[in-house]
């Protein structure tokens, strides 16, 4: 049997001790979750005497992906100790209060962890949390000890996880850290290389949006994207209307142009109808993106928009340079959100 000692003994190796973890309040309250998932309803009484590890994400959110796969691996490597992990859902975009779509994602993602359908905010205002993902750990006592904002600092949260199960008495932990297998686009951005930031396509939050000429909000206008364009700069062609959430196509052949520098392009795009489909291909500099292709497009640069989703375009081989990414979508109905690039 392990002794107090021996365990703090562990916690300096690990790099994380008791005195590391200051109180940072209680655990937020769940009840103004309007629906759960995997799960009855849970209540900070409920936990109490386990470790909880709450995060916040919205489906469609490239950095909650690429923080998925050490989420998951930590449920699955500490839930026989008694760890808890919670995901809450937090909408960002309209159809993300989809509770269909938010089904879906949970299937597709196989989570198999309680999530809490925060539609209304208010879990999100009881942690008083301003960040997708977010990460709050919760020790047995109800107490927030630690907490992570955004991408990274993945075996410092598994430390911190490892030490409050310690402090609640759980003396058979293996050695070592949870073994991660991320997938598709899971894997870690190429950070060296990630020249362009995250780009919405609506009004409300655009940035870089190059009209190639006057701008019309919320109505149809014919729109023809300057060749070249400069870096970080993105430009729309055909018959669109830019509202506040996003670039909606009114007629077919439409597309999308973003000057990039960066491994992968990912979009957040849907049919505008529920149902509908909506074939698109990929091209780079011009040409198919062929090797260059992302998980959601096949090796001749052709996929179908299904789904109110983000969809992988390109994932580069390298190296890496600046190039110019086209979307052209050979149906109409097409919504585009938000560019992401890892």
């Amino acid at each position: 049997m392990s002794t107090q000692t021996d365990r703090g003994w562990v916690a300096r190796i690990l790099g994380v001790a008791a005195g590391d973890l200051p109180l940072e309040g209680t655990i937020g309250s769940f009840d103004g979750a309007t629906a759960w998932l995997n799960s009855a309803p849970l209540t900070p009484a409920s936990l109490r005497g386990h470790v909880v590890v709450v995060q916040f994400w919205t489906y469609t959110c490239i950095n909650w992906l690429r923080t998925q796969a050490y989420f998951r691996a930590w449920g699955q490597r500490y839930l026989d100790h008694g760890l808890i992990t919670i995901g809450v859902h937090t909408p960002e975009f309209k159809f993300e209060h989809d509770l269909d779509n938010v089904r879906w994602a949970v299937e597709a993602r196989k989570i198999d962890y309680p999530v809490a359908i925060d539609n209304d905010f208010a879990v999100w205002r009881a942690f008083a949390n301003n960040y997708w993902p977010a990460l709050y750990f919760v020790d047995a006592q109800g107490q927030i000890r630690h907490h992570r904002f955004g991408e990274g600092d993945y075996e410092r949260s598994e430390m911190v996880i490892r030490q409050l199960l310690a402090d609640a008495g759980v003396e058979d932990q293996r050695p070592g850290l949870a073994s991660v297998e991320p997938n598709g686009d899971e894997v870690q951005a190429d950070w060296e290389n990630l020249g362009s930031p995250e780009s919405y396509l609506g009004y409300d939050q655009a940035t870089g949006f190059d009209a190639g000429g006057r701008a019309v909000w919320d109505k149809p206008h014919t729109y023809t994207a300057p060749e070249p364009l400069r870096l970080n700069r993105w430009g729309l062609m055909g018959d669109w209307t830019v509202r506040s959430d996003a670039s909606a196509l009114n007629g077919t052949n439409g597309r999308v142009a973003y000057q990039f520098h960066a491994r992968d392009v990912n979009l957040v795009m849907g049919p505008a109808r529920k149902g509908a489909s909506v074939r698109f291909r990929v091209l780079l500099d011009g040409e198919s993106a062929a090797a260059a292709h992302g998980a959601d497009v096949d090796a001749d640069g052709n996929g179908t928009v299904v789904q109110q989703r983000m969809y992988q375009l390109i994932r580069q081989p390298g190296p890496i340079r600046d190039r110019r990414f086209e979307i052209e979508f050979l149906d109409g109905g097409a919504e585009a959100f938000c560019f992401t690039f890892g």
